[in-house]
């Protein structure tokens, strides 16, 4: 994949102490991933980027809203999301990425490409159930909504219940209540 520039920090020119830099990300940006679940977006990312004598800090904090398809009925709605994530740079003998929490780039390294943190720090912050908020709160009317309503089990009443059941089970339902 090709790493998008504006993405990259060249921290060698810059001094010691706290950098802050910051992102706005839109429906372009996930584009390069390939990723299509989101109908739009528009998170802001704030990335503080403390460099010391022999490695970075960088600490990232998103967000914003992204408009995705309720998984229930399929209308779309924005979605608001936020996210922080923190990882340390520091330099060694060669690339290494597979701690999550600590980056180990190679000596002479000069710059830092930081748009894969920045994916997953969105891609992340999304629930795996996304419902629209109308759903939860009963607002939302749409066709798919009553079709679920009209094909869920409706709940026996007691009276029925009674009517339905065998005598000889109630006398062993009784040694169960007899505990």
């Amino acid at each position: 994949m090709k790493q998008l520039k504006e993405y990259t920090i060249p921290f060698v020119g810059l001094k010691q102490g706290l950098h802050r830099f910051d992102y706005q990300i839109d429906n372009s940006f996930f584009e390069h991933f390939e990723y299509d679940e989101f109908n739009a977006s528009s998170v802001k990312i704030d990335l503080e980027l403390t460099k010391k004598v022999n490695m970075l800090e960088l600490h990232f904090e998103a967000a914003g809203t992204i408009n995705v398809n309720c998984d229930l009925t399929n209308e779309p709605f924005d979605l608001p999301i936020t996210n922080n994530f923190f990882v340390v740079v520091k330099f060694g003998e060669e690339y290494n990425d597979e701690n999550e929490e600590l980056l180990i780039l190679p000596h002479g390294e000069y710059e830092i490409n930081i748009q894969q943190f920045i994916y997953e720090l969105i891609v992340l912050a999304v629930p795996s159930k996304r419902i629209h908020p109308g759903v939860e709160d009963g607002t939302l009317h749409s066709d798919i909504l009553e079709k679920l309503e009209e094909l869920s089990p409706k709940e026996k009443t007691e009276t029925n219940n009674k009517e339905e059941t065998d005598p000889r089970w109630d006398k062993l339902k009784n040694l169960l209540n007899d505990k």
